[in-house]
C-alpha cells in the first residue's frame, strides 16, 4: 500500500505488531526500552510540564497525576524527575492493563512519587480515585470509538483539575519524517513499523475536533501532535503548550 494513499483516511483496522498477544517478547522490551527517546524528541511533555503542570504545582507545591495507557512509564517516571528537581511534590501513578507493560515498567529502578498499577481507568473510576491531573501519551489512536468515549468519561470522572491527551497527527509529512529520521531505532524493535501505523491510525485536528464531547477542546501541540484538554470549572486556563 502506498504511503500517501493510506494517509487520505485513518486506517481503522491495522494492529500494531506490539499490540499482538503473541509479539516477540525481546523485540518488544527493545521498543518500550526506546520509547524515551522518541517522546524526548517528538512528544513536548517538557514543554507541557513547563506551562501547564508546573504553574499548578506552583500553587500548592503538590499535585497528583495519573498516565492512562503509561506503556514503558517514561512520561511518568520524567514528569516525577521535573517535579522533584524543582522542590515540588508529585505523586505519579502509571497505569496500562497490559502486563508486559507492567513488568517492564516495574522493572525499572525506582523513581520517587512513581507507582504503576496494571489497570484500566475504569477500574479507577469504580474505586473513586482522583487525581489532579489525568494524562496520556500516544494511546487515543489505539483506541475503537467506546473505548475512545469511555477514556475521555473517565478522564472526566477522575481529574480534579486538568485532563490533557496527547497524540499523534495524522499527516504526509509526518509519515516520511518518521520514516527516515528513526529508522535506526527500528532495528531489533517494532519502533519503526508500528510508529508509521500509529501515524496512519491518528486523527486530524479537524476529526479530532469532530468526535470530542462538549466540554473538551482539540489543539496542535507542535508539528507531531495534538492534545485533548478538559479543564474542570475553576481550575483556571493555563497556556496552551
Amino acid at each position: 500500500m502506498s504511503p500517501w494513499g493510506s494517509l487520505k483516511e485513518r486506517d481503522l483496522y491495522s494492529v500494531e505488531d506490539m499490540d499482538g498477544p503473541d509479539c516477540d517478547p525481546l523485540l518488544l522490551n527493545r521498543t518500550y526500552a526506546r520509547f524515551p527517546i522518541v517522546n524526548r524528541l517528538l512528544s513536548r511533555w517538557r514543554r507541557t510540564y513547563e506551562r501547564r503542570l508546573r504553574p499548578l504545582l506552583a500553587e500548592t507545591g503538590r499535585a497528583t497525576l495519573l498516565d492512562i495507557g503509561s506503556g514503558s512509564g517514561d512520561v511518568a517516571r520524567s514528569l516525577g524527575r521535573w517535579a522533584r528537581r524543582d522542590g515540588f511534590v508529585l505523586d505519579v501513578t502509571a497505569i496500562d492493563p497490559d502486563p508486559r507493560a507492567y513488568a517492564f515498567a516495574t522493572g525499572l529502578s525506582p523513581v520517587e512519587g512513581v507507582s504503576y498499577r496494571q489497570a484500566h481507568s475504569s477500574e479507577l473510576v469504580a474505586e473513586g480515585l482522583e487525581f489532579d491531573v489525568v494524562i496520556s501519551n500516544h494511546m487515543l489512536h489505539h483506541l475503537d470509538a467506546r473505548q475512545f468515549a469511555g477514556v475521555l468519561r473517565d478522564s472526566e470522572l477522575l481529574a480534579r483539575r486538568v485532563a490533557l491527551h496527547n497524540d499523534l497527527t495524522r499527516s504526509n509529512i509526518a509519515y516520511v519524517l518518521f520514516m527516515a529520521g528513526f529508522w535506526p531505532l527500528g532495528w531489533g524493535s517494532y519502533i519503526v513499523k508500528d510508529g508509521l501505523l500509529s501515524i496512519r491510525r491518528s486523527y486530524t485536528l479537524p476529526e479530532l475536533t469532530s468526535v470530542i464531547p462538549p466540554g473538551w477542546r482539540a489543539e496542535r501541540n507542535g508539528p507531531w501532535h495534538n492534545m485533548l484538554i478538559h479543564e474542570h470549572r475553576g481550575s483556571g486556563k493555563q497556556e496552551s503548550a
